[in-house]
């Protein structure tokens, strides 16, 4: 349907050109719309050129949203503008202190070699997800976000020899799943991650009732699956990511040098196509559909 965007946000002119519905928040106002409020604490570097990266699929879907960016108090951003983040971002407790959060997404992070205690947010990170837990209908973690989640969870990460990187395909395990239930039986996805978890501990989890696993790939693990409560939706992927991305990120990785990361897989970088672009449209358009059918007004 459309995002509600502040009058002089910066990537609004390239959302419209992409076919995003784009409305200011003044307007917004005067509509008899109450948009779905979806807090973004995007911890990606270069935090405002990653925001096009959520607000396109968020776009896509049927509902009006309303993106509530937060920054993080003990995270410093040094490859962000700080005046775009002093003008756009705000802390959570504003976020959440006179209107709720209908949905939350945590995103991906470069810090998925460290432990989590070594992480200098992840105490406030832990704040806010202990809050999201009891208060958000629905928290989205992203790629280290959605690690995050699982260790909040209990579920513990593991590092990898060789950097998951490149384009998997995965087997849609839920086929009565209210986000995952009308996606393609086997779908193509982004990765781009040096941890994940152990298929065997989140079939133990499974098992014990923890958590529902939603999408298994060969290559690359179980790649999507929530908490028991369905509070928490993991996606380890990066549904959305354009494959410029990736090869961003391996060109970083070849000048620092490193011999743990290869070419992307099943990319090619001479012609990069998306090939799970419906996965990314089908997958935010579900998770927001699934906040609208169970958030209270």
């Amino acid at each position: 349907m459309t995002i509600v965007l502040p009058k002089d946000y910066h990537a609004t002119e390239a959302l419209v050109e992409s076919r995003i519905e784009c409305v200011s928040t003044d307007d917004a106002l005067k509509e008899d719309i109450r948009a779905l409020r979806i807090g973004i604490l995007n911890i990606m570097p270069k935090a405002d050129t990653y925001e096009f990266s959520l607000l396109h699929p968020l776009g896509r879907s049927v509902m009006q949203i309303e993106p509530v960016w937060i920054r993080l108090d003990t995270h410093t951003y040094s490859s962000t503008d700080p005046s775009h983040l002093q003008k756009l971002y705000i802390p959570f407790k504003e976020a959440v202190d006179k209107q709720k959060l209908d949905g939350l997404i945590v995103t991906g992070a470069p810090v998925e070699e460290l432990p989590f205690e070594s992480v200098s947010y992840w105490n406030e990170i832990r704040r806010i997800l202990r809050y999201a837990q009891k208060n958000i209908p629905s928290t989205l973690g992203i790629c280290w976000g959605g690690l995050a989640l699982a260790q909040f969870m209990g579920i513990e990460k593991v590092l990898h020899q060789q950097k998951i990187f490149g384009v998997y395909e995965s087997v849609n395990l839920e086929r009565t799943h209210p986000i995952t239930g009308e996606m393609d039986d086997r779908f193509c996805c982004a990765h781009s991650r040096h941890a994940g978890i152990p298929d065997d501990v989140l079939e133990k989890e499974r098992d014990k009732g923890n958590v529902r696993l939603l999408a298994w790939s060969k290559e690359a693990g179980y790649t999507i699956f929530e908490s028991s409560d369905q509070r928490f939706l993991v996606h380890l992927g990066h549904p959305e990511y354009e494959p410029g991305r990736l090869i961003e990120e391996y060109e970083r990785d070849r000048k620092l040098g490193r011999d743990d990361v290869a070419t992307p897989v099943n990319l090619d970088l001479e012609n990069p196509a998306n090939t799970w672009r419906s996965h990314r449209t089908e997958f935010f358009s579900q998770w927001i559909k699934y906040i609208h059918e169970t958030t209270t007004y």
